[in-house]
């Protein structure tokens, strides 16, 4: 049944029976940083939606038709179904030849880069997948009995976690991990039913918990989930500011590049999987994070132009590329530029390690083989040196759960089951 934009107009967040939610708080978020950590202020309050657009999906659907204005579709678009089945087919196959090609790929890696637009999946080495292996043995055991990750920021670490076990391939109700991810999605589902739409925590962990489902959709057909992400979308849209970004708490108040950053990314995985996602929403939440650039340095600053990092850099190219900016504009240019200057320790060590990094890889990976093959045996090496003996890596910010999931998401980039992962 057809949804109309009136209906998200009506859809109100206030009268919540999520306690997070009815709680107001009056601190303001601080500036601790995207990896779930910062300071969060959820309130009571009722967001006026985006407007309707009635442009198709431009960049962000990847090549595939947008879902017809104002109706999130119950069904996935045509051909979706065959094209995620023949996208698992090309992955699972990759993948088993890849040690026939890691000669080839050794010679490779001196020689000039490929055409843009391919991949080689032969930079898997056998090291990194018995690393990933070792990994998603550790997260199977780290699993509480309602499907969720972590004691803290479980939204965002169960999401994570969820995407990591997909990406190598492994999908809810299927082979040896499927029963714990399908717990992992029912924990979802029942969070964002008990916030009325909101995955709760703050609105990092809520782009987390819908990009995450909108992947299982996606890649399961689940139809039982399209009425929750639709539910997740409602509060993006509502909660994006007059400056195009989004910020901590779910009202539209004020914006920073990380959270903005998610949101763009979640939104982007929805729109793809059906769910209507007005295109003016998409434009003013580009336009804000190209506002935050430094012109003469590439770089991009956390809520103005100025103290640029390369966590934000990252995260600001990355969301550029995917909603359909060019890998040769000048912003996509000198922000890539940024990445490739910083100093040699960004490898080893930097503030936001694996946030950062989480955003590198994907930014240099959608920007073309030139970048890609250069950055992934770097950022590959130095995960594996960090490994812990138990399969896990650590973070005191991210959390063990949840730093050990986006090394998965980093390493695992050759493997490309997830749609929002592919060109």
């Amino acid at each position: 049944m057809a949804v109309r934009e009136s209906e998200y107009r009506n859809i109100k967040l206030e009268g919540n029976p999520n306690p997070e939610i009815r709680r107001a708080r009056t601190e303001r978020p601080g500036e601790a940083g995207p990896e779930f950590g910062a300071a969060c202020v959820v309130t009571d309050a009722v967001h006026t939606a985006g407007e309707s657009s009635p442009e198709g999906a431009k960049g962000l659907s990847r090549g595939r038709k947008p879902p017809e204005t104002g109706a999130p579709q119950r069904r996935a678009p045509k051909g979706r179904k065959e094209a995620s089945l023949a996208r698992r087919a090309r992955a699972i196959a990759c993948a088993c030849i890849a040690g026939l090609l890691l000669h080839a790929a050794a010679a490779a890696n001196g020689q000039d880069a490929a055409p843009a637009g391919t991949v080689h999946v032969a930079e898997l080495s056998p090291e990194t997948e018995r690393s990933i292996d070792r990994a998603l043995k550790y997260l199977a055991k780290a699993q509480h009995a309602d499907g969720s990750w972590a004691t803290k920021y479980k939204a965002a670490a169960t999401s994570l976690s969820l995407m990591g076990f997909m990406l190598k391939g492994h999908f809810p109700k299927q082979g040896k991990y499927g029963r714990g991810l399908d717990r992992a999605v029912r924990f979802l589902v029942q969070r964002a039913r008990e916030g009325g739409g909101y995955f709760g925590g703050n609105m990092y962990e809520h782009g987390l918990g819908t990009l995450a489902l909108s992947e299982v959709w996606g890649m399961t057909e689940r139809k039982e989930l399209r009425d929750t992400i639709k539910q997740a979308v409602v509060v993006i849209l509502k909660s994006q500011a007059s400056s195009g970004g989004w910020r901590y708490q779910p009202i539209p108040r004020d914006a920073d590049i990380s959270v903005t950053v998610m949101q763009i990314v979640a939104l982007s995985s929805a729109r793809e999987a059906g769910i209507y996602v007005p295109q003016k929403t998409i434009d003013r939440a580009v336009k804000y994070v190209k506002r935050l650039q430094v012109r003469f340095t590439g770089g991009f600053g956390y809520t103005s132009p100025g103290s640029e990092g390369f966590a934000r850099t990252a995260a600001g190219v990355m969301s550029l590329l995917m909603c359909g900016e060019d890998a040769d504009s000048r912003a996509v240019r000198s922000g890539l530029s940024y990445l490739n200057k910083y100093p040699k320790d960004k490898f080893t060590k930097i503030e936001w390690y694996y946030y950062g990094h989480y955003y590198a890889v994907q930014a240099m990976y959608q920007a073309g083989e030139s970048y890609y093959q250069t950055w992934y045996p770097q950022i590959q090496r130095s995960l594996l040196r960090k490994q812990q003996s138990d399969g896990s890596w650590r973070s005191g910010s991210a959390g063990t759960e949840g730093s050990t999931a986006m090394a998965v998401l980093i390493l695992g980039v050759p493997y490309r089951f997830l749609p929002i992962y592919q060109r």
